[in-house]
C-alpha cells in the first residue's frame, strides 16, 4: 500500500494531477476577488472565510476526475482491483494521495492568500485547522463520486454534480468555523463537526467506493 501511495505521489507531481493545478486556481481567485468586489478592507475580512473555503472545494474538485481515470485508461485499475491489497485500501490509498497533493498544500497556501483578502488575524490559525480537517472529506467524498462515474464518458461533469451535494456541510461548518474565529467568538463546535464529517467519510466512503468500482469494473 506503500508503495501504491508512492506511485500516486510521483504521478501526481510528474503529470500534474493537482498539485500545481489546485495551487494556481487558489491564488487566482484570491487575487480575482479583490479586483470584483473592490478593494475595501471591511468587505473583504467580511466574505474572506466564504471565499477561501469556495476556493479550496473547487480547487480539490478539479482534479478529482484523475483519481481513478488513467488507472482505468491504462488496465492497472484492473490489476488493483485483482492485486492481494483490498479494495477498499486502494480507495483510501488514492483519496490519500489526492488529499497530500492537493488538500494539504492548500491548507498551507491558504494563510498567505488569506493576507490578500483581509482576513482578521484570530481566523489564521482556525482556518488552516479547519483545513486540515476538512479537506480530507473533500477528497474522500471525490474518490467516491469518481468510483461511481469511472469509465462514462465526459463523466466529471456528472461526478461535480454527484459530489458538491455532499460537499455542502464540510463547506458551511468549514466557513463558519472561520467566520467566528475572525469575530473573536469560540469555533471549536464547527471545528468538531468538521472533523466528525471526515471521521465518518474515511470509515464509510472507502467501503462504497470499491463496491461502485468492482460494479463498474465487471
Amino acid at each position: 500500500m506503500i508503495a501504491l501511495l508512492i506511485r500516486d505521489l510521483r504521478l501526481a507531481f510528474r503529470a500534474g494531477g493537482g498539485f500545481g493545478l489546485g495551487l494556481g486556481f487558489f491564488l487566482i481567485l484570491a487575487v480575482l476577488v479583490p479586483l470584483g468586489v473592490g478593494p475595501d478592507p471591511a468587505t473583504l475580512g467580511l466574505i474572506a472565510p466564504g471565499i477561501l473555503w469556495v476556493g479550496a472545494l473547487l480547487a480539490c474538485l478539479l482534479s478529482l476526475d484523475r483519481i481513478f481515470a488513467l488507472d482505468h485508461e491504462d488496465g492497472s485499475l484492473d490489476l488493483l482491483a485483482t492485486s492481494p491489497i483490498p479494495l477498499e485500501g486502494v480507495v483510501a490509498i488514492k483519496a490519500l494521495a489526492h488529499w497530500i497533493t492537493t488538500g494539504l498544500p492548500l491548507a498551507l497556501a491558504a494563510p498567505v492568500l488569506a493576507i490578500l483578502l483581509n482576513l482578521a488575524t484570530p481566523g489564521f490559525g482556525v482556518l488552516i485547522v479547519s483545513l486540515v480537517l476538512g479537506t480530507p472529506a473533500l477528497s474522500m467524498i471525490g474518490a467516491f463520486g469518481a468510483a461511481l462515474t469511472v469509465g462514462l464518458k465526459r463523466g466529471g461533469l456528472l461526478m461535480s454534480l454527484l459530489v458538491l451535494p455532499l460537499y455542502m456541510p464540510t463547506l458551511v461548518f468549514g466557513a463558519q468555523a472561520v467566520t467566528r474565529a475572525a469575530q473573536g467568538l469560540e469555533a471549536a463546535t464547527p471545528l468538531l463537526l468538521l472533523a466528525g464529517i471526515t471521521a465518518g467519510s474515511v470509515a464509510l466512503l472507502p467501503f462504497a467506493a470499491a463496491f461502485a468500482l468492482r460494479i463498474n469494473l465487471r
